[in-house]
C-alpha cells in the first residue's frame, strides 16, 4: 500500500487568530501538489502545522500519515516518520558542518529508534552517498565542509535544503517557496534538481507564487485559494 498523508477539515490559529479554515488534502507518495497564492495567504501556515511548529495551533481537524495521528507526534517524531519541510528562511547553525548535520539526520531517518550516542551510518558509506548526491545536484564538495547556513547566500540556503531533501529521502516533503530569491537560472536548476531527486519516491507539496518550479513535473495537482484553504485577510 502506498504511503498516504491525509488532512481533513484542518483549522489552524496563530496567537488565537484563525488562519486556516477547513483544509482538506490527500496526498500519496509519488504525487506532486502545488499550492499557489499571494504572500500572506496562509500556505506556510499549512506547512508549519503539518510539521508541528508550536506557534501554529490546530483547533480542529486531523492530520494522518498512514492512518497514524500526526498531531499526537512531536516534531522530531514527525521528521523521523518521513515528513520533511524546506523552509523559506532556514536557520544558521554556526560550528556545525553540513556533512556532520546530514550524517546525523540521515542516520536518524533510516533508524528512527536510534538513541543519541548510538552508532551512526558508517563514514565511508555516508561520504560515498553524499558525494554522489552533490554531483547529481552539481554542487562543489567543499559545500559540505561549511557550517549549516552560516554566511550562506539566499541561493546557497535553498540549495542546502535541496541537498538535505536528497539525502533524507522523506516520504513527504513540503517545499516552502524554494524558488524565492533565486534568479531564472537558479530556479531552473532547482526545478531540475527537485524533479531528479523526487521522481516517484516521495510526495511533494510545493508552495510557490509561480509555476517555474513545476516545469519538470508532468503530473501536478494545482491548488489555489478557491479550494477553501485560506482566510481572506493577509497573515505573515
Amino acid at each position: 500500500m502506498s504511503d498516504t498523508l491525509t488532512i481533513h477539515d484542518l483549522h489552524v490559529a496563530v496567537d488565537g487568530k484563525p488562519i486556516l479554515r477547513g483544509v482538506n488534502l490527500t496526498m500519496q507518495r509519488g504525487e506532486t501538489h502545488a499550492l499557489m497564492g499571494p504572500n500572506g495567504s496562509g500556505q506556510s501556515t499549512l506547512g508549519m502545522a503539518i510539521t508541528g511548529h508550536p506557534k501554529y495551533e490546530v483547533t480542529q481537524g486531523t492530520i494522518e500519515l498512514n492512518e497514524l495521528n500526526v498531531l499526537e507526534m512531536s516534531p522530531d517524531v514527525r521528521a523521523r516518520s518521513g515528513i520533511f519541510m524546506a523552509f523559506q528562511r532556514p536557520v544558521a547553525i554556526p560550528g556545525v558542518k553540513m556533512s556532520d548535520f546530514l550524517r546525523h539526520a540521515t542516520t536518524n531517518i533510516r533508524n528512527p529508534n536510534r538513541k543519541e550516542g548510538e552508532e551512526l551510518i558508517s563514514m565511508r558509506e555516508f561520504r560515498k552517498e553524499l558525494k554522489g548526491k552533490m554531483k547529481q545536484l552539481q554542487m562543489d564538495v567543499e559545500f559540505a565542509r561549511r557550517y549549516v547556513n552560516d554566511g550562506f547566500s539566499g541561493g546557497e540556503m535553498k540549495r542546502a535544503e535541496i541537498l538535505m531533501l536528497a539525502m533524507l529521502q522523506p516520504k513527504f516533503a513540503i517545499l516552502d517557496e524554494t524558488d524565492s530569491g533565486l534568479d531564472a537560472d537558479a530556479v531552473r536548476l532547482a526545478a531540475g534538481s527537485i524533479a531528479e531527486i523526487g521522481r516517484d519516491e516521495m510526495g511533494l507539496l510545493i508552495i510557490t507564487h509561480h509555476d517555474k518550479l513545476l516545469v519538470h513535473k508532468q503530473h501536478c495537482q494545482l491548488r489555489r485559494r478557491d479550494v477553501q484553504l485560506l482566510r481572506q485577510q493577509p497573515h505573515a
